[in-house]
């Protein structure tokens, strides 16, 4: 019996072409991969998913119309934001104020409703033994952010000392998260090491303004 085709891949919003997206069989669905730094957003029936160390991923969607998506961040602010040269969207999503106030916006710029949007919150674990517990800074940031910004956080599974993978669904606010054995650990810190480096070369502002 042929195997019956693939669905046709949904078309990414404007500015998101270049986040890697294929089908996935685990999920049945198309899936984005997020790197650190990066962050997705999609009106269609499709996944986000990524794997966190010490990094933070805030998942947030419209509950009503489903418009939603995932950031990937380390470092939660900036001291000195104001000396800052903006250089492009990757870069400005490097710091979690940066990063949350992207993934807002695009949210609300494509009909979501500030009064509907509601989040989950993953990731922070101590996988850097020889470093400050980035992973709960991230934590804080996070929480106080939502809370000043008056979004709702449904659920949470953040800090311990476990890598994180997860899968969310912004149409529908499911997510799947698999807690990973301390193997994966040296590729993620490794990971998230490069990633520290490249934040700490190229500082950054926000040009956001959020409506």
């Amino acid at each position: 019996m042929a195997t019956p085709p693939l669905p046709r891949i949904p078309l990414a919003l404007p500015g998101f072409e270049q986040v890697r997206r294929s089908w996935n069989d685990t999920h049945e669905a198309y899936a984005a991969r997020l790197l650190p730094g990066e962050y997705y957003v999609t009106l269609n029936d499709e996944c986000v998913y990524t794997t966190l160390g010490s990094c933070i991923s805030a998942c947030i969607r419209d509950r009503i119309n489903g418009v939603g998506g995932m950031n990937h961040f380390m470092l939660p602010a900036s001291t000195d934001a104001n000396s800052w040269k903006s250089t492009n969207l990757s870069a400005a999503t490097r710091y979690g104020n940066f990063a949350m106030e992207h993934l807002i916006n695009v949210i609300l710029k494509n009909g979501g409703k500030r009064q509907n949007l509601e989040a989950k919150l993953f990731g922070g674990g101590r996988i850097m033994q020889n470093m400050t517990d980035i992973g709960m800074r991230n934590i804080i940031f996070v929480r106080d952010y939502l809370k000043i910004e008056e979004i709702k956080v449904l659920s949470e599974d953040v800090g311990d000392i476990y890598p994180r993978m997860v899968a969310y669904f912004p149409a529908t606010g499911k997510v799947r998260v698999k807690r990973l054995r301390s193997l994966h650990n040296n590729t993620i810190v490794e990971e998230e090491s490069r990633y520290i480096k490249t934040v700490e070369k190229e500082p950054i502002k926000s040009d956001i303004e959020l409506f």
